[in-house]
């Protein structure tokens, strides 16, 4: 649960870069099962998504407040003699930091001027700017992509990595007018939007949708040639995915739980043979024999309860190191702390019965003849 709990935190914010109302259009958009012949027939069948169908979709849409195209690819990046590879390099519109919440560290992002003259400027990753800039300031300075002087006019925050151990502070963006005169705008583009507001998210992917099919000439009865990924998309996916580990894990738990409780069982029918004799004196100075089941069912829970603790405070100690020294986000959620000592008390309850029972049907003579 802590596992599941720190990634759907993580997930959570993940997803947020491309906002709660943005979503994005995109040549395949696989965030399910990956279905093999779907894959190949959406290879054959999906043509490149083009600047002039991106003009044609965002002189026509109404329901979107920020339109913007992104293209991207590796790349590397050169400062003097530092030199680092396999940079993700993408090409965006001005309008980008805001619709995939960039945080600004210094400087400023790009401009639509500066995307409209193809301007050779750049907008670092804070990987870049620690690798080249340490301790001097990175604004006005300038760095080689693939050759090709461009001038540093602002770097970004750093967003650390993700849950795989891969950083998201590597990479660098230009404009996109720029993106394409150097590499072209053949492959690798993507739409972004961002709608009037949470409540119509999903019309406007709806409006986005009809204006692409318009565009591409699609009958009523043909499948869509491209892909729609929204936040929603992924958070969905996540859910089934947690979903399914989640039912796994109840199986194997209750493996655990059953095994557990046959084990306290044992336990406590040992220590009713050797406290016999104690509950025939109990017994022979009044004590009633739901005085004796409630004694070994409490002793029974408590037994288990204290395993529970112990259990949790093993996972809180693991879950705060691996959030310090891994990049995977375990939190321990409170629900989880309940459950756990919930179901451990349960269980040796349950499985205290037995042996309760046992020793509050002994006959107090033969307790205590009993050595």
């Amino acid at each position: 649960m802590s596992v599941i709990h720190g990634m759907d935190v993580y997930v959570a914010n993940t997803s947020s870069s491309m906002g709660t109302d943005g979503f994005r259009a995109v040549r395949m958009a696989f965030v399910g099962p990956r279905n093999p012949k779907a894959f190949l027939k959406a290879m054959q069948h999906n043509p490149q998504l083009s600047k002039d169908e991106y003009a044609f979709v965002k002189s026509r849409v109404t329901l979107a407040r920020e339109v913007g195209i992104t293209a991207n690819r590796g790349a590397t990046v050169a400062h003097g003699t530092d030199l680092i590879d396999g940079v993700q390099l993408t090409g965006v519109t001005a309008n980008s930091a805001v619709m995939t919440n960039t945080q600004i560290d210094a400087g400023r992002f790009l401009s639509e001027i500066e995307d409209r003259r193809h301007m050779n400027v750049v907008f670092l990753g804070a990987d870049l700017k620690d690798k080249f800039f340490p301790s001097t300031d990175p604004i006005g300075k300038t760095v080689a992509i693939d050759g090709v002087p461009f001038e540093v006019i602002g770097t970004a925050k750093t967003k650390g990595s993700n849950a795989f151990g891969q950083s998201q502070d590597n990479f660098a963006s230009i404009p996109s007018e720029t993106y394409f005169k150097m590499y072209g705008s053949h492959t690798g583009i993507s739409y972004i939007f961002e709608a009037q507001d949470r409540s119509q998210l999903e019309q406007a992917q709806d409006e986005v949708r009809m204006l692409m099919r318009s565009y591409r000439h699609l009958r009523p009865q043909e499948e869509d040639t491209f892909g729609m990924v929204s936040s929603d998309t992924l958070v969905g996916l996540w859910d089934q995915l947690t979903g399914t580990i989640a039912a796994a894990a109840v199986g194997i738990v209750s493996v655990f739980m059953v095994v557990g409780g046959v084990v306290i069982m044992n336990i406590m029918l040992a220590v009713v043979s050797e406290r016999t004799r104690e509950i025939g004196v109990r017994k022979s100075v009044g004590a009633r024999r739901q005085d004796i089941l409630n004694q070994f069912l409490v002793e029974s829970s408590m037994l288990s309860a204290m395993g529970g603790l112990i259990g949790v405070t093993i996972a809180w100690t693991v879950a705060v190191i691996v959030r310090n020294f891994t990049p995977v986000p375990m939190e321990v959620p409170m629900n989880a702390v309940v459950i756990g000592l919930g179901l451990s008390t349960a269980v040796g309850l349950f499985f205290g019965i037995y042996p309760a029972r046992r020793a509050s049907r002994l006959d107090p003579i033969v307790a205590l003849r009993a050595e």
